[in-house]
């Protein structure tokens, strides 16, 4: 079995479709999808179409979840609130009630079987949380703690952070994906993960596919997007 997940999307069809059109080159057997679809990206709606196109696992992220209810207070640094409260707005009134119904009705965590010896725990943060954050800086306690929780699982894999790493100790592995839509380890590439298997054998591997830049640069300010910062977030591939 060979799987690509993909995750933190965040309305930048863009590089979604440079992502999906070097999936389609790598001969894979299934698509998972990790969450955070629409949020802070200037195509909201045609991100959300194309994931639901796929007709694969798709999973709740917390931007999703924003989209969804609004961004609490405490949920996000109190001088960023108000902003990106009317970025969600903005979102949200890019989406039909149906895509909003979709995406509140997501789950949150998903096991798929690699192979019949192997079986891979996915979740957008943390299996019990959509908002936490767990670094790749983080010790192998922690790591064990927050998202190893699942004994019959070999792998562990999460979005969330935009920070693309894999790590393997106890006999396990934890990777992240990275971010399709907002990378943030300085690359302004779109970042994804492979995992393949046969018997008690795996390989992972982060991809890196580069996109159309300059081209999402305008549709954010075509859109009338209302955080044009997001722009310099999305050249420098970092915040």
């Amino acid at each position: 079995m060979k799987i690509a997940f993909i995750s933190d999307i965040h309305g930048n069809a863009v590089a979604l479709d440079a992502v999906l059109e070097d999936i389609q080159t790598k001969n894979v057997d299934k698509i998972i999808v990790l969450g955070d679809l629409c949020f802070r990206g200037p195509e909201p709606k045609r991100a959300l179409q194309l994931i639901q196109n796929l007709k694969t696992d798709v999973l709740k992220g917390n931007a999703d979840e924003w989209v969804v209810r609004g961004i609490k207070q405490g949920e996000v640094p109190n001088q960023a609130l108000q902003l990106m409260q009317t970025e969600r707005d903005w979102t949200y009134g890019q989406l039909t009630h149906e895509d909003v119904t979709y995406l509140k009705e997501l789950p949150t965590e998903h096991t798929v079987p690699l192979t019949e010896k192997l079986t891979i725990h996915c979740f957008h943060a943390t299996p019990t949380s959509l908002f936490d954050v767990v670094p790749p800086t983080a010790d192998n306690e922690t790591l064990q703690e927050k998202l190893m929780s699942k004994d019959t699982a070999t792998i562990f894999v999460y979005g969330h952070i935009h920070l693309p790493y894999i790590r393997f100790f106890n006999g396990k592995a934890v990777a992240n994906l990275g971010s399709v839509g907002v990378p943030f380890d300085g690359l302004a590439q779109a970042s994804y993960l492979i995992v393949e298997g046969s018997g008690a054998k795996y390989t992972m591997g982060i991809q890196r596919v580069p996109y159309d830049v300059d081209k999402v640069v305008r549709q954010y300010e075509t859109a009338n997007y209302p955080n044009l910062k997001m722009t310099e977030v999305i050249r420098n591939g970092s915040l």
